[in-house]
């Protein structure tokens, strides 16, 4: 599996992740990278099967259009999301890309379509959790509620070694663990629904 964490334009991270096998790949988040996404798609004479937004936020989206006609492939999305898209995905639903598989977990409380995408031991976390940090809820439609019930019942259920990939370089490196960020993420200090609630709202 060919594996790439792209930050090329603010501090928005794009993935592409690849069977060199079969030179498929899919590319998430694409933004403003779109210019480093598609040099990389050539050096390693890649095809592009998907497109998939963890979100519909414009600042993980703006490059949906540009990769699509580019490679004539197909934007994926939550059923929720409000993103153009040809493929519309759920909670456990599974992505493949040649003989690689991706699962799809539903995150809601950064946005109600917010997802993350679980490959081997890798994790991209899009803006529901960060290196350090954890998604806002105070934007249009999030949802503190719905946040804490996706990291404390989703995500640390995970394990340990499980690798962290953020949408956003906000941290002090641009991956982590589940084990670190459940160790050192002062966001993911155990609460009760009602505490994180109120936590979320402070400045």
């Amino acid at each position: 599996m060919l594996f790439k964490q792209i930050k090329h334009h603010g501090d928005n991270f794009s993935y592409i992740v690849a069977d060199e096998g079969i030179k498929e790949s899919l590319v998430v988040d694409p933004d403003l990278n779109v210019d480093a996404i598609t040099r990389l798609l050539r050096k390693h004479n890649l095809s592009v099967k998907y497109v998939v937004n963890t979100h519909h936020h414009a600042d993980h989206t703006a490059g949906n259009e540009d990769i699509r006609l580019r490679y004539k492939t197909k934007i994926v999305a939550h059923k929720l999301s409000r993103v153009k898209k040809d493929v519309t995905v759920v909670d456990g639903d599974i992505i493949n890309v040649g003989e690689i598989t991706i699962r799809v977990v539903h995150t809601p409380g950064h946005t109600p379509d917010s997802i993350c995408l679980l490959v081997d031991n890798k994790l991209l976390t899009g803006d529901t959790l960060f290196v350090g940090e954890c998604g806002r809820t105070d934007l249009p439609d999030g949802n503190a509620r719905d946040l804490y019930y996706s990291l404390f019942d989703k995500l640390l259920k995970l394990d340990d070694q499980v690798e962290v990939y953020p949408g956003h370089d906000y941290g002090p490196c641009p991956h982590s663990t589940i084990g670190q960020e459940r160790r050192t993420n002062y966001t993911l200090k155990k609460r009760t629904v009602n505490e994180f609630t109120e936590f979320m709202k402070e400045p």
